[in-house]
């Protein structure tokens, strides 16, 4: 398997784009070799600039749920692209895609279209500030909510007293607010709420830690959360920009039955295209201008490209529960195999997986937070990374990030996959 138009393409991007890379999750940093960059992609599959295919794992970083380039999506864009690309004005598409959200997702009465779900985050937490004039945030180690200022705060195992920056160029003033307590221990946030009485605007909380690998809530762990927000008067916000329309339509709030005061999405309601969204109670919602006095804007908020792929995903997830179905049997199915095979094998390794996400981690160690998922090998996934992509399976270059399964995933394809899984298993045993 070839990789010499990647490399020369690699070679001529670090001249003039930081890493080569427009995000540093692109990079191969941790696997020490240069990016594969890609042409194309079809269904299960995507093709870099050599011709390699490869089975992918990314799907986007999840918004591909149908799968790449489906053509009842290319057709919405296509249309929508006939009418023009940006107005900078009202379009009735984006009204129908608030409408669609608003009916369908019991907890949204209100939306407001962004343009990344780091937009949405940092849109959703100053309205929750400005809605309860308190100024602290309560985050988790281990959760990533994007790269506003206020959200880059050091992912410590242990309860925080204070934010700390987790990137150059934020400033110490920046994260003062931001407190980070530890995923699936309610008594780090019962300790901070208490310390910090009457000061807390929301608590914010990936309800499917997808950013430190894959790492499911304890049984009462987010019921647990919107206990103590409704005790201390503070507002619950779930980031689904991974979860959401993934766990079924209405996304992890719907599957754990917990209803967020606002909730924030990314790309999985563009299909892919550059979006987001945050939205809510009505009356939260009602602070935001032009309605109230918490400002936000955006020339390409609700760009009618974006809408248009968005919709038409979200039409065919609603209408068509069966892709949820599939997708719940060929996870349990695909991660079943694996965890069956490390287990019988004596393999050193943990899998947490839960409908169609997982994440195989090179630890013995159960992985529920942040600190367990950091005890594993990045080396060892490393060579693990490289075996797999010469395998034809692409998957995240880094340990810590999710696989995502998709509808156009065949069983023939993830036969396959397992069949390379374990060859690297049985070659370094």
């Amino acid at each position: 398997m070839t990789a010499e138009k990647s490399q020369k393409l690699f070679e001529r991007a670090v001249k003039c784009i930081p890493g080569g890379v427009n995000s540093p999750v692109r990079a191969y940093g941790a696997i020490g070799v240069a990016p594969r960059f890609m042409e194309r992609a079809d269904g299960s599959r995507i093709y870099d600039a050599d011709g390699n295919s490869y089975i992918d794992f990314i799907d986007s970083w999840g918004p591909c749920i149908l799968g790449h380039n489906d053509a009842r999506i290319r057709e919405a864009v296509t249309r929508a692209c006939s009418q023009g690309l940006s107005f900078g004005c009202a379009t009735e598409i984006e009204v129908e895609m608030a409408e669609f959200i608003c009916e369908h997702i019991p907890s949204i009465e209100m939306v407001r279209m962004v343009n990344s779900g780091t937009e949405a985050v940092m849109s959703a937490l100053r309205a929750a500030r400005g809605f309860t004039g308190k100024n602290k945030v309560i985050k988790f180690a281990g959760c990533y909510h994007g790269h506003s200022d206020a959200m880059l705060v050091s992912a410590g195992s242990g309860v925080m007293a204070s934010g700390v920056p987790d990137s150059a160029g934020v400033t110490p003033g920046c994260v003062q607010d931001t407190m980070t307590a530890v995923y699936n221990d309610l008594d780090s946030v019962k300790q901070l709420l208490e310390e910090n009485p009457g000061q807390v605007a929301a608590v914010i909380v990936e309800p499917v830690g997808a950013n430190m690998g894959v790492v499911l809530p304890k049984d009462g762990f987010l019921e647990g959360l919107r206990s103590l927000c409704d005790r201390h008067q503070a507002l619950l916000i779930f980031d689904e920009v991974i979860t959401g329309f993934r766990l079924g339509f209405t996304g992890a709030q719907g599957y754990y039955q917990v209803a967020p005061d606002l909730t924030t999405y990314g790309k999985i309601i563009g299909a892919g295209m550059p979006v987001g969204a945050y939205g809510g109670r009505r009356d939260i919602m009602e602070q935001v201008a032009p309605v109230g006095p918490v400002y936000q804007a955006g020339t390409l908020s609700g760009n009618p490209i974006a809408m248009a792929a968005g919709l038409a995903q979200l039409r065919i997830l609603y209408s068509q529960p069966e892709i949820y179905e599939r997708l719940q049997e060929i996870g349990d199915w695909f991660f079943g195999e694996m965890k069956s095979f490390l287990e019988e094998n004596q393999i050193p390794c943990q899998l947490n997986h839960i409908q169609s996400l997982g994440c195989l981690f090179f630890t013995d160690n159960l992985v529920e937070d942040y600190a367990s998922a950091k005890k594993s090998d990045t080396a060892q996934y490393a060579a693990y990374f490289k075996h797999m992509l010469k395998s034809g399976v692409h998957l995240a270059p880094a340990q810590f990030e999710a696989m995502f399964l998709s509808a156009a995933h065949t069983q023939e394809d993830l036969t396959s996959v397992l069949e390379a899984v374990k060859s690297f298993f049985k070659e370094n045993s």
